[in-house]
Order: C-alpha cells, then structure tokens, then sequence
C-alpha cells in the first residue's frame, strides 16, 4: 500500500457516517494493545474555539522545548495537517506505518463484533493514538473532540486537563436542543480528578458544567472569574490570583480569541508543576507566533476567509469587522452544510454588508437552491471571486461559512489565484 492508497483508504469511511458511541473505539485499541494509555494529553471540547486553544498551547509548549503533538478537524491545505508534531503535519511515511498498523484491526471489528464498521472520524482517531501513544511518544498532546464529548471517539483517554472555551448550539440533532443538553455531552468527558478550564456564557450550560466538576471533585478555572485577559489600549495582560503577564500579542485578531489566549495560559500555568520549562517567554513568544490557517485570515488587504460555521462563530466574525474595518464596504460570499441555522447565519452577515451564497463539493452542503431566495446565488466561488474581488481593491471581500468550504477556497487562491 502506498500514501494515496492508505488516504483514499480512510476517505472510504465516509460512507459510514457519524455514530456516536466509543465502543468501537475501545474494541480497535484494546486489539491495539491501548496505546492511548501511554498519552500524556489536554482534551479540549466545546463548540467553537477548540482549534485556537489547541494551536495556543501547542505554540506555548513547543517554545517552552517541549515535543507536542497535536489532533484537529478538520484540515485546510492537507489531510496530515490534523495530526501534527510541534505544528509540523506528520509525514507520509509515519501516516503510512499508522494505517498499515491499524488497517487490519479497523477490517476485523465488523467481521468478529456486532458493532458494525468504523467511521472516517474514529480511523483517524485511532490512527492519533498509535501515533502518539506508540510509535511516536511525545510529552504531551493537545487533542480537540470532534462531536460533543461524552460519545465522540476522543473519549477513550485519562487528560490532564479538560478545556472548554464555549458551548453553542450546533449539532442539536444529535447532541440536544438546548445549552445544557449540549454541555452535558461535552461535560461527560471529566473522569475525575483532573482540572477543567472553562468558558461558557450560558447560564445553565455554566451550572452543568459546575456540577459535574463538583460530582467528580474536579477543580474548576472560570474564564472571567478565576481567571481574565484585559485590553488598555493596545497591551494584552493576563491576570489570574497569583500571576499576571502584561504586554502579550496575539497573532488571531479577534476579541474572541482573547478567551481562546486566556484559557490557554491558564492551562499551561496549571500543567507547569509536570511541565517546569513553561514560563513568560515561552507564553508570549508561544501566543505571538499562534497563526491559524482558514480563521480571520487576509488573503489580501482587501480578501479575508474566515471559516465561520455556526450563529456564535459568525457573530465573533461580525464583531471584529465592525471593530477593525468600519466604514469599509463588505461583501460576502458564504457557503455552508445542511446541519447549520443557515437563515439566522445569514441574516446577522447582511446587516453588514451585501451578501451572496454558494454551494460547494462536499457531502451536506447546501445545495444552490435550498438558500433563502433573498440572497444573490453564484454557481462557483472562483467567479464569484474573478468578477468581484480580482478586479475591485477599494472594497472588502469576505468569504465565510464552513471551514471545509473555505479549505477549497484558500487552495484554490494559493495555487490558481485571480485570472
């Protein structure tokens, strides 16, 4: 088997879906030998922000010496971006050893269990935890959950720590309806002991969250409460109850992403007894340097891709343009899957600036014709892009929605550009 046969491999999972549950996962890494129980690892959960926090704490340990490995969904260049060392896309090669070690287990569990195929999703968790519990040890890991928590395919290891920087309404079909039925989901991956470091604005989310924590004698680290990130003017400074760092710069713009940095610090402020080579410089340079692909990026000085994917995510877009370019004329062109509050979405996105929809290449976009008919409908970004931002530097151009979307928008100007 060679690379491209491993990834088209894994990419035939698809077709078995989402299902929820860890008992596959469990049957595959006891075959495995439970690699994940060798994993030193932060388990971050939550609705949005999960990918900022992962990549701030990986910037903050691998500046600190330490060797990192990081699990995130989804990608935006390259399929190997999710499961990284130090920030570095693990290789072809390792990715390969990985499948051919797992392959043969992933075939057998429908053949010797009832409990059907595995998904694409728990392959390359899987794959994650060979990587970094066997074959590629590392000091510590930073791994973000895919869906919920409780029932997603992550759950299968004891974290250090629990990091939740928000909880929002996504996914309600499979996770509930309201604020607390979803942050009981992604609760359920405390298992005792460990600290959680949170973020949730909701109060009843908030409280679910406080109860397991005190049911399982967790300790808790509020964002806002126990611990704040503050802005004067232009200086950054952290404070929590026996420490402050003045003068960070972060490479997300974004308020949100002040939280994202907050809940970042904290963490490594707490892992810093079992890790004593963290300190100010590793956590400034860390946050400074902390660039994620495909979130609030500029293309141009006139064209920023964001992969704002649900109401919360696309309100923090909405305030940080109405911060940062106010007066500015925007256009929009979005793009997103079937799952999501398209009309409220898009609403919030036309009280700034005119706004345009299309579909994409992927399994669950919406489809051209199933957006509201208010909106302006464009058969292909890359047109939409040549007639309007290609010829246009006065005005602002965004492209938002999924971040699957903006993962071919992104390739597209990187290899092809404007005609």
């Amino acid at each position: 088997m060679n690379y491209q046969e491993a990834l088209d491999w894994i990419h035939g999972k698809l077709k078995f879906g989402i299902k929820p549950g860890v008992k596959r996962m469990t049957w595959m890494l006891e075959q495995l030998g439970n690699p994940q129980e060798n994993l030193k690892g932060v388990h971050v959960v939550g609705t949005n922000g999960k990918g900022s926090v992962v990549n701030n704490l990986q910037h903050i340990f691998s500046e600190a010496g330490y060797e990192v490995g990081t699990f995130i969904s989804p990608y935006i260049m390259d399929f190997r971006e999710r499961i990284s060392l130090n920030g570095r896309m693990i290789s072809k090669e390792d990715l390969l050893a990985c499948v051919s070690l797992v392959k043969p287990v992933v075939e057998r569990l429908p053949l010797e269990t009832d409990l059907k195929s595995a998904t694409e999703f728990e392959v390359i968790t899987l794959i994650m935890f060979v990587y970094f519990g066997r074959l590629h040890p590392v000091d510590i890991a930073f791994i973000e959950a895919g869906l919920g928590g409780r029932d997603d395919s992550t759950n299968i290891f004891k974290a250090l720590a629990i990091v939740c920087p928000s909880i929002g309404l996504d996914h309600q079909s499979i996770l509930g309806q309201t604020y607390a039925e979803i942050a009981a989901h992604k609760a359920d991956v405390l298992k005792g002991g460990e600290p959680l470091i949170f973020s949730v604005t909701d109060s009843s989310a908030r409280q679910v969250f406080v109860a397991k924590a005190q049911e399982i004698q967790s300790s808790l680290y509020e964002l806002g409460q126990d611990f704040f990130i503050e802005e004067v003017q232009t200086n950054l400074t952290f404070h929590s109850a026996d420490y402050s760092l003045t003068n960070l710069k972060l490479a997300m713009p974004g308020r949100h992403q002040l939280g994202n940095a907050a809940l970042a610090i904290q963490t490594a402020l707490l892992l810093k007894a079992d890790y004593p080579q963290i300190n100010d410089k590793a956590i400034r340079k860390g946050l400074a340097q902390a660039f994620w692909l495909g979130r609030t990026e500029l293309m141009a000085d006139n064209l920023m891709i964001d992969g704002a994917h649900n109401n919360e995510s696309i309100q923090a877009l909405v305030n940080l343009l109405q911060k940062d370019y106010a007066g500015r004329t925007i256009h929009f062109l979005f793009a997103a899957i079937n799952s999501k509050p398209i009309t409220d979405m898009l609403d919030q996105l036309a009280k700034l600036g005119t706004v345009s929809v299309t579909s994409f290449d992927y399994p669950n976009s919406v489809a051209l014709a199933d957006y509201p008919s208010a909106y302006a409908k464009v058969a292909d970004f890359k047109t939409w892009l040549n007639e309007t931002y290609c010829r246009d530097s006065k005005n602002f151009y965004v492209i938002t929605g999924s971040l699957y979307f903006i993962s071919q928008v992104r390739q597209w100007l990187l290899k092809s550009g404007c005609n």
